[in-house]
């Protein structure tokens, strides 16, 4: 219980980007600093900002820092929020009810009690521990901090060879970056393919096109460890096979949760190391205790199974939840249908719901299809390839998944399936959609609804 006024509950928040942020200013909506005070701790230099949108400051399509940041500490505060940047927590006594917190500059540590917590720390970067790993010229792209020091970087580097680990979404986001700064571009990915959240045949659409724009891609490459000069400074990355020069090295490994805080205090953690909560984002068995964004695991609507997911798109989301719950008010979080989508250069990668190896592991028997089609009429200029490939159950019909790759109009497509994901359709009832139609939008079947009637035509096949 909060000792400054035993009428009025204290809310403390661990974390303040998009998921404890949005938690605290919607409970701050619904109740006054009278009934509730919000304590915030944030480690880093900046707070609500999108981290989507660094490779487009590294890359110079968009303007950054403040062009990033959706509200600063100074504008949290004036709605009477207590944000303490720089500041970490370091442990949860959960039977006490409390957290210390410690001042980064300066190491001051304190007890801060709380009648309700938030925990919103968010995910880490996976960074193997390989030799070299931590050289000058070797950078993780997590938080805006981490893109300003990679600028720097940029800006003081003479030689023009870059090389990427990894190649999800943030490796072949940074590959693009790079790339439009003049970069000599080479992706190294332990996968068959890139981007791994898609299907190998999908997957190799994107390598077919990322070639094509001058980038070298090295599949099935796992690396050994960073090559540094006589300076320290990174010199190459090393593969089983051979040594990619590199003046440069981003990585793009991906994350994980950032639950330690948790685990250390007993709270309930699922397969992949995230928070368990209930439909309202309240951390499983703890009535006082709520978590979101990047550190949690959500429930996948189409496989039934928990999955962590680290999207902004989530994260706001889930604050909302929280911030409407601890506030007195009520709303839930039911799951998402795991949509993405991504870019490099003119190449759109969109995907929503299960790949077939997804299926596989749920125990579902399936047809998949794959269609080409373009963007636009056939005849009006502009029109641009895309392929789609749609997943739907053998026996049912229903959706499953769906994955498109192709140029501009192809990658937001995906929504008309993450709708009918969530809404439970089958790939017949897909076809039969009434979506918008004329020749500079699309051709007169949509590419979406092209893939549905094959889609559909394979299930009545399997069925006999």
């Amino acid at each position: 219980m909060s000792t400054d006024n035993a009428a009025r509950e204290r809310l403390v928040v661990i974390g303040g980007d998009a998921a404890g942020m949005s938690a605290a200013s919607g409970a701050r909506r619904l109740r006054g600093p009278d009934e509730l005070e919000i304590v915030a701790f944030e480690r880093g230099d900046f707070t609500s900002y999108s981290a989507c949108g660094i490779p487009y400051w590294v890359g110079g399509q968009v303007g950054g820092p403040d062009e990033l940041i959706a509200r600063s500490p100074e504008e949290h505060r004036e709605r009477d929020i207590d944000l303490r940047m720089r500041t970490e927590v370091v442990k949860i006594d959960v039977e006490g009810r409390r957290v210390r917190a410690r001042e980064l500059d300066g190491g001051a540590e304190t007890w801060v009690a709380y009648d309700k917590l938030v925990i919103a720390t968010g995910a880490r970067p996976l960074r193997p521990d390989l030799p070299g790993m931590d050289a000058p010229g070797v950078h993780g792209v997590q938080t805006l901090g981490d893109g300003q020091e990679l600028l720097g970087t940029l800006r003081a580097t003479e030689g023009r060879k870059a090389v990427v680990v990894g190649a999800g979404y943030i490796g072949v986001e940074m590959a693009e970056a790079l790339l439009h700064r003049g970069y000599e571009v080479t992706v190294v990915n332990r996968g068959a393919e890139p981007m791994s959240t898609l299907d190998p045949d999908m997957g190799r659409l994107v390598h077919e096109a990322m070639a094509g724009m001058g980038i070298t891609l090295v599949d099935d490459a796992e690396v050994t460890k960073i090559l540094t000069g006589d300076d320290g400074r990174v010199r190459a990355v090393a593969t089983q096979e051979a040594d990619h020069p590199a003046d440069i090295v981003v990585l793009g490994l991906g994350v994980r949760p950032e639950t330690t805080l948790a685990r250390d205090a007993g709270l309930p953690l699922g397969d992949s190391g995230g928070l368990l909560t209930d439909l309202g984002m309240r951390v499983r068995g703890h009535d006082n205790i709520w978590a979101g964004g990047d550190c949690v695991e959500v429930l996948d609507l189409v496989s039934g199974r928990e999955r962590h997911i680290a999207l902004g798109t989530h994260a706001n989301k889930h604050g909302q939840v929280i911030g409407a719950n601890v506030g007195g008010g009520y709303a839930t979080f039911p799951g998402v249908v795991g949509t993405a989508v991504s870019k490099v250069c003119d190449l759109e990668i969109a995907r929503t719901g299960l790949r077939e190896k997804d299926a596989l592991r749920a125990g579902l028997q399936f047809v998949s299809v794959t269609v080409e089609s373009t963007s636009r009429a056939g005849y009006y200029p502009g029109a641009a390839l895309m392929t789609v490939k749609m997943i739907a159950e053998r026996r049912t019909g229903k959706l499953l998944g769906m994955q498109i790759v192709g140029r501009e109009g192809a990658a937001k497509r995906v929504d008309v399936a993450a709708v009918a994901l969530t809404a439970g359709m089958t790939v017949e009832q897909m076809t039969a959609l009434d979506l918008g139609y004329a020749p500079p939008f699309s051709p007169v079947w949509d590419p979406v609804l092209v893939a549905a009637r094959k889609a559909t035509s394979a299930v009545r096949a399997a069925a006999g």
